[in-house]
């Protein structure tokens, strides 16, 4: 079975297959569950004459498109790989990508052209495809879209696919730096797609809204694969000119049920001065993760949007992108954690040597599920440090209670080691977000003469605050023990940031250090 087989139920077992609408551009451009069986069918048979073969790694550097799914199934379908590239790169990104990958035919958008150009004679591609976008031209060295286009479209005769064959090479975000290539299989995928629809009963009624670019697993495979396997409706927004007043307008516009949402943008939405034009009545479910949601927001949406659930989660690309959740009715009284494990999932807390750690001790956070990946592409040393008897060392520290709810306490390079103490920048992070004058916040450690480390805040300030570095360390001195509170303080106008809205701690620590 391959993951072909979400187009090619739906379209063959669906009643309402020919009318209903599986995907659609926020522009009003759709594909009905027919129209995608039968565009991703006439796709993969166009590959096949182009000489890809199953293993063969097929590259997708598209803005968010109905193409996008067209390319992933097709690639499926035949047991190529699909190597979803982030748009934000560099030239010299792609082409460490690309390399690294080997990727064979690359599929992609006419105005990201000038980046490929200048690197194209140093990397493997064999065949450019080019599909016009934003009344760029298509270039001479590539081929028009229409190469993909008016071929067979009858369900593939395959050569075998095995679940545990890979479709898909995710390259991490980069927190840490060098990104390297996860690898996801059509079990990774088909798991982790029915533990959402299990756990949150997906059951093909709903119409889910992805916002983020659909090369991350956080816009495809979080929330909007496991509703269109169900039989629902996924509806994906513009990659560019980001404004939440125009999210708040689709959500409203198309009836949207299910949405994730990174926390900037909800804070973006409750700081709108028309967000109360819109009651997105029909929404009942905001998922949101990558960093914790700060509690004026929750509070904010509570007394907003009564009847909008909350679901926070944790997770990362390689060890299950939804590994904990946090359920709505339990985001007052359980919101320093992340949540439970959710369904077929393990969590456990690790020391150094891998022993797991008792209740209430802060450690590594490994992660066990049928989605954790099998590994990171052509990188056996970081495979074998990384995944170890099916768990997913994570690189997180955290610690769970009692009751099995689980704390995140930040990265295991966050933590700061200042005159002989132990100081989780999470910890830290969490008091200064419920300073009012405090929009977003970092901590790192920085080089110190006498304690080794010390720890450093990094700030944004809410429009119009009058903070100071005084009021910052004095606002920690009352809430935190004396040795945890920072012992400098900068104030920013922004913090970087992945394209999933994680903070990227490894530039400011190399800004500051």
């Amino acid at each position: 079975m391959d993951i072909g087989y979400i187009s090619r139920r739906m379209a063959n077992g669906l009643e309402t297959a020919s009318s209903k609408i599986a995907i659609k551009e926020e522009s009003g451009k759709s594909w009905t569950f027919t129209d995608l069986n039968r565009i991703s069918n006439s796709y993969a048979h166009k590959f096949r004459e182009l000489g890809v073969r199953k293993g063969d790694r097929v590259g997708i550097l598209f803005y968010n498109c109905l193409e996008y799914f067209g390319v992933y199934f097709a690639a499926a379908k035949i047991g190529a790989i699909a190597v979803r590239l982030n748009f934000r790169l560099s030239s010299a990104e792609f082409e460490y990508v690309l390399n690294d990958s080997d990727t064979k035919i690359l599929c992609f958008h006419s105005n990201l052209a000038n980046q490929l150009d200048t690197i194209r004679h140093n990397v493997p591609v064999k065949q450019y495809i080019c599909l016009a976008n934003n009344h760029q031209p298509i270039p001479s060295w590539a081929d028009d879209w229409s190469v993909l286009e008016r071929g067979l479209e009858d369900d593939i005769n395959s050569v075998p696919i095995k679940m545990h064959d890979p479709v898909m090479l995710m390259y991490t975000s980069g927190t840490t730096g060098r990104p390297k290539g996860a690898i996801w299989t059509h079990e990774t995928t088909f798991w982790f797609s029915s533990m959402q629809a299990l756990k949150w009963n997906f059951i093909g009624n709903e119409i889910g809204m992805t916002t983020g670019p659909l090369y991350h697993v956080g816009a495809l495979e979080d929330i909007a694969l496991p509703i269109l396997m169900m039989g629902g409706t996924v509806v994906i927004t513009k990659s560019h000119g980001f404004k939440i007043e125009r999210i708040l307008s689709v959500l409203e516009y198309e009836k949207v049920t299910d949405c994730f949402l990174f926390p900037f943008m909800i804070y973006e939405m409750l700081n709108s001065p028309i967000c109360n034009q819109y009651h997105l009545k029909d929404l009942k479910t905001i998922y949101t993760g990558g960093d914790p949601l700060m509690p004026w927001a929750l509070e904010q949406l509570k007394q907003k949007y009564p009847h909008i659930g909350v679901v926070q989660v944790y997770g990362l690309t390689e060890g299950t992108p939804i590994a904990a959740s946090l359920d709505p009715q339990e985001t007052f009284t359980k919101n320093h954690t992340v949540g439970k494990p959710m369904p077929l999932t393990e969590i456990k807390i690790i020391d150094e040597s891998g022993n797991p750690l008792p209740i209430g001790e802060i450690g590594e956070i490994a992660i066990k599920s049928p989605s954790v990946s099998v590994g990171y592409w052509r990188k056996p040393e970081a495979t074998m440090e990384t995944f170890v008897d099916g768990w997913c060392k994570t690189g997180d520290l955290g610690k769970l209670d009692v009751d099995g709810y689980l704390t995140i306490a930040g990265r295991k390079k966050d933590m700061i080691r200042s005159g002989g103490e132990n100081i989780y920048a999470a910890e830290i992070e969490d008091v200064l977000y419920r300073c009012e004058e405090v929009k977003e916040v970092s901590i790192i450690g920085i080089p110190d003469p006498k304690f080794i480390e010390a720890v450093c805040a990094v700030i944004v300030k809410k429009e119009g605050a009058l903070l100071t570095e005084n009021d910052v360390i004095e606002y920690c001195n009352n809430h935190l023990a004396s040795y945890k509170k920072p012992k400098k303080v900068i104030f920013v106008d922004d913090l970087p940031r992945t394209p999933s809205g994680k903070i990227q701690k490894y530039i400011l620590r190399k800004q500051y250090s």
